[in-house]
């Protein structure tokens, strides 16, 4: 039995830096990690896919170069080979990075291997069992597959296997119309792939506003992806090019290559929690209280695998809240956070705190503020002018309750409203900052002005 004082599980974006911060405090830390060092957000995530993002815009810029007076001669083409082994690169790299500097933190012992539990303090790794009166649980998740007919009789992608393709798919349906399906579906259609979106509700990104949704389908579809909504009953078959899916009422879609985004799962049904006693719900995440704290002492879980914010920022803001917590004295709580993402299509959608249609649903009086991106100076010289921002205030305490700037650098500019309800400042104190010009963010304070009561 290996004895350890502390035992992190996983080395996403929150286990290394705290595994690194206990060690630094004097103990002696193990932390096991199965696959890749630095998680989802390293290997198959955030910057794999922002990097393909950033090469999407590029042919999209150059194929439509001519807008802004820059005349391409001959047409773009997008080498899919080179366009991979730069996103590989970018991995890579910070890969490396992440490992020359866990390998030489004293008091950490970098371990690899699938951790299982044996009971609340003994894990088994292989031919060896480990033991430490603080276990922390980093374990991440991973893509998730809907039982639909015919899916499990055909090939398919994930948000992880379609970052092996060195080509180009002729058609590329993509099944699932939000966050992660969306994104891909646009970088693909820049590439050059035809694309198609499903979605089984009635509308794009269920879990924002109304507008928002109408507004992304619009970008979308002036791109040339095809958005089927409301497809309920579906049936997918292999097809001698790829794959049909079937829809009741409708002509099959016929594509070349499928890319499942329907949402994702935690990697906890083979962590032995049974044996640990600890608990979880019925799609596998585990139970934490404001404080990241298991039912089980002396157990914690962060990130993904907790269910309280599936982001790369969350699942470092848990690593932040423990440490301050367990090495600082002080009582962070995950209630403090206020919750903010980003969907990175082009434009950028950024977003804090309550959607409009959640802060009608609390009872508040509310103030509500609206500006289209045509309004906005940064913008239209960029021209860029599509989508809007908006910000939605409590009447009475003047605090602003959440917020959406659907445009370009959208995903910076929410920034200055998210500082403001981090600090828990009046909206009025925004209205008398004075931002640089000329940016996206210099509209805040005359998007603040603008709060009227709802109507």
């Amino acid at each position: 039995m290996r004895r350890f004082d502390a035992i992190v599980v996983g080395a996403g974006q929150a286990g290394p830096s705290l595994a690194a911060r206990l060690a630094g405090a004097g103990q002696q830390v193990a932390l096991v990690e199965r696959a890749e060092l630095g998680g989802t957000c390293v290997n198959r995530g955030c910057m794999p896919t922002k990097t393909l993002v950033a090469s999407a815009r590029a042919a999209h810029v150059a194929r439509h170069a001519a807008r802004w007076g820059v005349l391409a001669e001959a047409p773009v083409r997008v080498d899919m080979p080179k366009v991979k082994a730069r996103a590989d690169t970018v991995a890579a790299n910070a890969r490396g990075n992440l490992e020359r500097w866990l390998g030489g933190l004293e008091g950490l012992t970098l371990l690899r291997g699938h951790a299982r539990f044996e009971a609340p303090d003994v894990l088994r790794l292989g031919e060896e069992r480990l033991t430490a009166p603080r276990i922390f649980l980093n374990v991440g998740a991973r893509a998730s597959v809907p039982p639909i007919p015919g899916l499990d009789g055909i090939r398919y992608l994930t948000s992880t296997s379609i970052l092996q393709l060195d080509h180009l798919p002729r058609h590329l349906l993509v099944l699932g119309g939000s966050y992660i399906g969306l994104e891909f579906a646009q970088i693909y259609r820049r590439f050059g792939a035809e694309v198609t979106v499903v979605e089984r509700g009635p509308r794009l990104l269920p879990r924002e506003d109304a507008d928002i949704s109408a507004a992304i389908r619009e970008i979308l579809e002036a791109e040339g992806i095809a958005i089927h909504t409301d497809a309920g009953d579906l049936r997918f078959a292999a097809q001698p090019e790829g794959v049909a899916l079937h829809r009741e009422g409708s002509a099959p879609i016929l594509a070349s290559h499928l890319l499942v985004a329907v949402g994702r799962r935690p990697n906890t049904d083979d962590l032995g929690l049974e044996e640990a006693g600890i608990a979880h719900d019925a799609r596998g995440y585990i139970q934490v209280d404001d404080e990241l704290a298991t039912n089980v002492p002396g157990i914690w879980a962060l990130g993904d695998c907790n269910g309280r914010g599936a982001f790369t920022h969350t699942s470092y803001n848990d690593y932040e809240i423990l440490a301050a917590n367990l090495l600082d004295g002080e009582a962070r709580r995950l209630s403090q956070r206020v919750p903010c993402y980003a969907l990175y299509i082009d434009p950028p959608l950024g977003r804090v705190g309550m959607t409009e249609a959640e802060a009608r649903a609390s009872g508040r009086p509310l103030l509500l503020s609206h500006r289209p991106m045509s309004r906005v100076g940064r913008a239209i010289e960029k021209g860029e002018t599509a989508g809007f921002m908006k910000v939605v205030a409590d009447a009475e305490t003047r605090r602003i309750l959440g917020a959406a700037i659907l445009g370009v650098e959208g995903d910076e500019a929410i920034h200055m409203l998210l500082g403001a309800m981090d600090a828990g400042t009046p909206f009025t104190a925004l209205q008398q900052a004075v931002p640089i010009h000329p940016t996206v963010a210099e509209l805040i304070p005359t998007l603040v002005q603008g709060l009227q009561p709802e109507a």
